[in-house]
């Protein structure tokens, strides 16, 4: 796919990694313009079939989504009361296509995330951070609103619901190594370390069978769903792995190149990877 016309976000493909940069300064503001290219980017990416693993970053190393432009929460219609929406509403709706699209998504977030853009990011498959640099912020309460765009509702599951009142409520900074503590983010590397590592897991996670990524992910977001529910699906989509020409062949490969084997065992994991490379 192409994605063009897109003047906030740049792009760059590798084979079946595609990264996309946001530009958008002074601090990379969610105004409504990036929310448009956002919410347009999240819509292509879910009927993306080239694509195997999606990472977005910025381009500026101290901000990677300030948070969403308050001016424009000011300019909202208040006139009326509030009412409750019959469906997702825009924001929600491009947030969880990140995160149940069949493409994996990763979040490479070297500098402060806030507000909207942390939400954002919380919708995203994988969060990857800098240590002592990154920050997160939800800064919505001491403004005299709430996070409401899936804050509320991501941020218990993540961290556990003491925690998320905690970052909530205080609109204190939350640092990359307590993230990674409390489940935030998924490591906190060096800062010329991490672009090394996300582009290596990406590229290594879009060189396994597509269809067993794919389904892999359909399976884990079953998690949500009542335990009986979650292994039903698990057990279909198993069944449904094993049955692909990929799977066939990389499970006869593995036992030629020495699965099953006690050497080959006890280095499983360049064992996987030398299967992608055959």
């Amino acid at each position: 796919m192409a994605y063009s016309d897109y003047h906030l976000i740049r792009f760059a493909r590798a084979g079946r990694v595609l990264t996309a940069t946001v530009a958008a300064p002074p601090i990379n503001i969610v105004t409504l313009d990036l929310f448009g290219e956002l919410a347009r980017l999240a819509e292509e990416l879910e009927a993306d079939r080239e694509t195997g693993v999606f990472i977005l970053k910025s381009a500026d190393p101290d901000f990677f989504l300030a948070h969403f432009d308050v001016a424009a929460i000011l300019a909202f219609p208040v006139d009326e009361p509030a009412r409750r929406d019959a469906g997702p509403n825009a924001w929600h709706a491009m947030c969880r296509r990140f995160a149940s699209m069949d493409i994996v998504t990763i979040a490479q977030i070297e500098g402060r995330v806030g507000g909207g853009g942390a939400e954002l990011s919380m919708n995203f498959d994988m969060r990857f951070g800098v240590s002592g640099k990154t920050i997160i912020n939800q800064m919505e309460v001491p403004l005299g609103i709430l996070p409401g765009g899936t804050g509320t509702q991501l941020l218990p599951r993540l961290v556990g619901r003491a925690r998320a009142l905690e970052i909530i409520l205080s609109g204190n900074d939350l640092d990359a190594e307590t993230a990674v503590q409390w489940g935030w983010l998924n490591r906190a590397l060096p800062a010329d370390g991490i672009e090394s590592f996300v582009s290596g897991l990406a590229n290594r996670i879009a060189s396994f069978p597509a269809d067993a990524v794919r389904l892999a992910k359909q399976a884990i977001n079953g998690a949500d769903l009542p335990l009986a529910e979650g292994l039903a699906a698990e057990s279909f989509l198993f069944q449904t792995s094993i049955r692909t020409p990929d799977a066939r062949a990389a499970m006869a490969r593995f036992l030629e190149i020495g699965g099953q084997t006690r050497e080959g065992e006890l280095r499983i994991a360049d064992l996987s990877g030398q299967l992608a490379a055959d």
